[in-house]
């Protein structure tokens, strides 16, 4: 899972934003950034990450509240903080609401990155978390496989990343947009035909397996969802 995770950075220095931003996306992460906790909660009910770098103060929001209202919104997305005041009180606050580590600045980028790969391989590896299911397909974020009725399914990264976001969201419309904003999000301004090219290959992969469960809404984009007999 750690290859493919979605990582969004919540802090209001922009320094500490282009720093961690620079360095996950090198590392193969995709990443999403905010500097305010309402930007931060818009960023995580669009794009779904994995996991939340979240800066402990912010100009709008406490982190411990900021991280439980990311929790309510976004299922599954686990939190680190991030923070400058090492006080006993606000590390205990924070871990009370779940949150899976924390990290005081100034860090050591090695060591941020050794705590993020931790909380993603916890969270793989979680029961219910590691393989995603809809139907009789299954993809397992942590080898990267994909079976549907059993049988594997062989799919480019594109393709597999394009298959979790629908996976994660079943029976929900998703605009052409947003597939290409949670899938792509290094191609802003990437024609949002290539959203179409991918989710056809995709659709033949699936269909050979069994009846067709990616459904075109016409103009707006697409859902996952079993057709009824």
């Amino acid at each position: 899972m750690t290859g493919n995770a979605r990582i969004l950075v919540v802090d209001d220095q922009p320094t500490i934003v282009d720093l961690l931003s620079t360095v996950l996306t090198g590392r193969g992460f995709a990443v999403d950034t905010a500097g305010t906790a309402a930007q931060a909660l818009e960023k995580a009910a669009e794009r779904h990450p994995d996991l939340v770098l979240l800066d402990m103060t912010l100009p709008d929001g406490d982190g411990v509240d900021v991280s439980r209202r990311l929790r309510a919104a976004v299922s599954g997305a686990e939190v680190v903080f991030l923070t400058a005041r090492d006080t006993r009180d606000e590390l205990v606050a924070g871990l009370a609401y779940g949150d899976d580590d924390w990290i005081t600045k100034p860090f050591d980028v090695e060591v941020l990155l050794a705590r993020v790969h931790a909380v993603l391989r916890r969270l793989a590896d979680a029961p219910g978390n590691r393989v995603l299911r809809y139907a009789d397909v299954e993809l397992d974020q942590h080898s990267g496989e994909v079976r549907r009725a059993g049988e594997p399914v062989p799919l480019s990264p594109a393709e597999f990343n394009l298959l979790r976001h629908l996976l994660r969201n079943p029976g929900r419309v998703l605009p052409r947009s947003g597939i290409l904003a949670a899938v792509w999000p290094d191609r802003p301004a990437a024609d949002p035909a290539v959203v179409d090219d991918h989710i056809g290959t995709l659709r033949r992969e699936l269909d050979r397996l069994g009846p067709p469960l990616i459904v075109t809404h016409r103009g707006f984009g697409y859902a996952l969802r079993a057709r009824l007999p």
